[in-house]
């Protein structure tokens, strides 16, 4: 078995448990939390015990939690996400219309902040201590303290408001008619502005990040070495600085998966854009149990198949992964 196959097992076989620890424990700390979907569905409309009784019998509420946990179990093994009491329609066809625009807006996002931020910190790691390096070390502090909502704000009035450049809001013009290149087109100019709000503050990390990566390389025996042969400067710093400082940007790529789900809770409710955030919102403020479950679930999900590309990703770059298992074997 190749060395990249090992970790792609071991990887898998980790799957299993965190699956039934996010489900059970998911599943508990909704149901500790007071009230459900028919008070929420009570408070805008009203109504007598009688009518009460009937919903958590129509909405299965009225059995215990452990009988309620182990349908949702039974079903999820049929694929089967339950019934959005919200949307009055299975919660994986809900999911299924809003993930795109999640996974757009996120893969854009980290695009954005992987790449450019890789390449500034290349430009601030290769000469340490320069002008360059001092004035985007600033920068990306400065830029990393910025809240994300702040600067969706702040990039609505400007060229939205002010200039009128870009939409303000929204995934798509409503009712365009546009196909093809065309409703790319519409859509990319919907996407601009909650990209930059969203990948300009991961950017700032991935700029430090890498910076602190060469800064550390260039100390490295090696280097020196390529140093002392005569090698040209710009291929030192391709070639062996920038490669070997590129591993922990891989790594923070993963762990940023979750953040950057979160992240997109707040972007999405500022710009309008109808994804996994603002669909947990929803499920949050109509007590929609068994959808939020099932954003939670997808978005644990899409955490995990993030971590397992960039451990493929990790493995493919650094030879040394995933040796010591072959060396033992």
């Amino acid at each position: 078995m190749s060395r990249i196959a090992r970790i792609l097992v071991r990887r898998l076989a980790g799957i299993v448990p965190v699956a039934v620890i996010v489900v059970g424990g998911t599943f508990l700390l909704l149901e500790a939390a007071p009230g459900d979907a028919v008070d929420a569905y009570l408070a805008s409309t009203g109504g007598d015990r009688a009518l009460v009784e009937e919903l958590r019998r129509a909405w299965g509420l009225d059995a215990g939690p452990l009988a309620r946990l182990w349908l949702y179990i039974s079903a999820l093994a049929h694929l089967d996400l339950g019934w959005s009491v919200a949307f009055s329609r299975p919660v994986i066809e809900v999911i299924g219309q809003r993930i795109a625009n999640t996974l757009l807006l996120m893969g854009c996002s980290v695009a954005l902040a992987v790449f450019v931020g890789s390449l500034l910190g290349v430009v601030a790691g290769s000469r340490p201590g320069s002008a360059a390096d001092r004035a985007l070390s600033l920068g990306s502090l400065a830029l990393y303290a910025v809240p994300g909502f702040w600067l969706g704000l702040v990039l609505i009035v400007v060229f939205s408001v002010e200039l009128r450049w870009l939409p303000g809001g929204g995934f798509e013009t409503i009712a365009s008619g546009l196909t093809g290149l065309a409703r790319a087109g519409d859509i990319g100019r919907h996407l601009a502005l909650p990209v930059a709000a969203l990948g300009s503050i991961y950017l700032a990390l991935y700029l430090r990040l890498m910076r602190a990566g060469m800064v550390e390389a260039w100390r490295q025996d090696f280097v020196r070495a390529a140093l002392a042969r005569g090698l040209p400067r710009r291929q030192i710093v391709w070639k062996h600085v920038a490669r070997n400082a590129l591993l922990p940007v891989i790594t923070m790529v993963g762990l940023q998966a979750a953040t950057l789900l979160g992240g997109s809770v707040v972007v999405e409710s500022v710009f309008a854009i109808p994804g996994l955030g603002r669909l947990a919102h929803e499920a949050v403020v109509q007590r929609d149990t068994p959808l939020l479950l099932g954003v939670i679930l997808t978005g644990a999900g899409l955490v995990i198949l993030a971590n397992l590309a960039v451990d493929l990703l990790y493995g493919w770059i650094d030879p040394r992964v995933g040796a010591g298992a072959e060396t033992m074997a």
